[in-house]
C-alpha cells in the first residue's frame, strides 16, 4: 500500500511573498510546552503537525491527519502498544494506532482472517531536535521521501540564567518574507516604536554598522548600542551587542555587559501563506534585567503589537501586488535575505554545500 499521508510537495520557485524555504529547521515550541503524553496540534508551513512528547520524554512530530478518514490524530490519545508496550498515538475515530515515527501499528476493525499489512500504512513524520530548551522541527521538501537533516539547528550564545525570563508570541497576518524584512529593517523604529524608554523620531542619529557573513545568514558585528537607545542605559556598564540573522527566520541579539549576558531571540514560523507566528524569548543572568523583566515583558508585547498593526496597515497596499522600492543601506539587509534564499534553493536543488554569497560590508542609515 503506498504512503497515504500526504501528496508530494512541488518544488517552489523563489518569488518574494510566496512559498517557503524547505529542508530547513523552524522553531516549533519551547521544550516546557510539551508534556509527556499530551498531543498538541500545530500548523507549520501550511501543514497540520502533531507535536508531542512520549512517556520517556522524547519529543516527536507527525502529520496530524489520520490516513483513514482524515481525523486529527491530536484529538486522540497516547496509549501503550498492547504488544510492545511502546507509546503509540490512537486515532479518535476508529482507533487506528501509529508509532511515534509514523508507522501504523494496528487497525482494530480487521478480523483474524483479513490479511492486511498495516505496517505499510504510514503517516508522515518530521525530524525534531530539542536543544537549549527549544524544540526545532525540520520541514522537508518531499513529503513522500523525507530527507534526513544534513545540518543542525542554531546553537545560540547567551542561553544563561536557567529558563527564559520572558516569552511572548503573536501571529502576524503576513507571509514570512514580509515579516523577516520587517524584523531586520533598521529604520522604522523611531516611527513605529515610539516609547519614552526606547527612542523618539525627534532624536535620530546617523549610524554606520559593520556586517559579516555567518552560517546561513549574517551578523551586525559586536558594537556599542546606539546612544539614542535609552533601554540599554538601564543596564549600566558598557554593553556590547551583536545581532545575527539566520535562515529561514531566526534573529538573535546577544548583549554582553562585563561577565553578564542577555540574549533576545526572535523566531518566525510560517503558520501558512498569509500568517506568521513570531516568538520572542529572552534569557539573562544580569540582575538588573531580571529585576525589570516584568516591565520589559510589557514593552516586548507593545513592540509586537505595534509591528502587527503596521503589518495590517501594509497589507492594505500589498493586496494590489505593487513593486517594492528597496533602497541601498537601509534596505540592504532585505536584499541580502533574498540573496540568501536564492542560494538556499540552489544548493538544495544542486545537492551541494551552501555557499554564503555575502561579503563583509558597512551599512549606513539614520534612525
Amino acid at each position: 500500500m503506498p504512503d497515504q499521508s500526504s501528496p508530494p510537495i512541488a518544488k517552489e520557485r523563489l518569488v518574494f511573498g510566496q512559498g517557503f524555504l524547505r529542508d530547513a529547521w523552524y522553531f516549533a515550541a519551547l521544550a516546557h510546552d510539551l508534556k509527556p503524553g499530551k498531543l498538541q496540534r500545530y500548523e507549520i508551513l501550511g501543514e497540520p503537525v502533531l507535536l508531542a512528547r512520549d512517556t520517556q520524554g522524547k519529543a516527536y512530530a507527525m502529520r496530524d491527519i489520520c490516513p483513514h478518514r482524515a481525523a486529527p490524530l491530536s484529538a486522540g490519545k497516547m496509549i501503550p502498544d498492547p504488544k510492545t508496550g511502546q507509546p503509540v498515538v490512537q486515532c479518535p475515530y476508529h482507533g487506528w494506532t501509529f508509532g511515534t515515527h509514523g508507522g501504523c501499528t494496528a487497525v482494530p476493525s480487521l478480523t483474524a482472517d483479513q490479511p492486511m499489512d498495516v505496517e505499510r500504512i504510514r503517516v508522515r513524520s518530521y525530524a525534531v531536535k530539542e536543544q537549549q530548551g527549544i524544540v526545532w522541527i525540520y520541514m522537508t521538501a518531499d513529503a513522500r521521501r523525507p530527507a534526513e537533516p544534513d545540518h543542525e539547528p542554531p546553537m545560540l550564545p547567551g542561553v544563561v540564567g536557567g529558563k527564559p525570563i520572558i516569552v511572548e508570541s503573536m501571529d502576524f497576518d503576513s507571509h514570512i518574507d514580509h515579516a523577516v524584512v520587517g524584523l531586520m529593517d533598521p529604520a522604522h523604529g523611531p516611527y513605529v516604536h515610539q516609547q519614552w524608554w526606547w527612542r523618539s523620531s525627534k532624536k535620530q542619529l546617523e549610524k554606520a554598522k559593520a556586517f559579516e557573513p555567518r552560517e546561513f545568514g549574517f551578523a551586525m558585528v559586536r558594537h556599542a548600542p546606539s546612544k539614542n537607545s535609552r533601554a540599554y542605559r538601564i543596564l549600566g556598564g558598557a554593553p556590547a551587542t551583536e545581532i545575527t540573522f539566520r535562515l529561514p527566520g531566526v534573529r538573535y541579539e546577544h548583549i554582553e555587559i562585563g561577565e553578564r549576558q542577555i540574549l533576545g531571540l526572535t523566531c518566525l514560523t510560517p503558520v501558512h501563506a498569509t500568517r506568521t507566528r513570531i516568538t520572542q524569548i529572552f534569557w539573562s543572568d544580569h540582575a538588573i534585567f531580571r529585576a525589570i523583566a516584568p516591565i520589559f515583558k510589557f514593552g516586548t508585547r507593545a513592540f509586537l503589537k505595534q509591528d502587527g498593526d503596521m503589518v495590517n496597515l501594509q497589507n492594505e497596499g500589498l493586496r494590489y501586488d505593487p513593486s517594492l522600492l528597496w533602497i541601498d543601506d537601509a534596505d540592504t539587509q532585505a536584499k541580502w535575505y533574498q540573496q540568501l534564499k536564492r542560494e538556499w534553493m540552489a544548493h538544495r536543488s544542486e545537492e551541494r554545500p551552501f555557499a554564503n554569497p555575502l561579503k563583509p560590508a558597512t551599512l549606513k542609515w539614520t534612525s
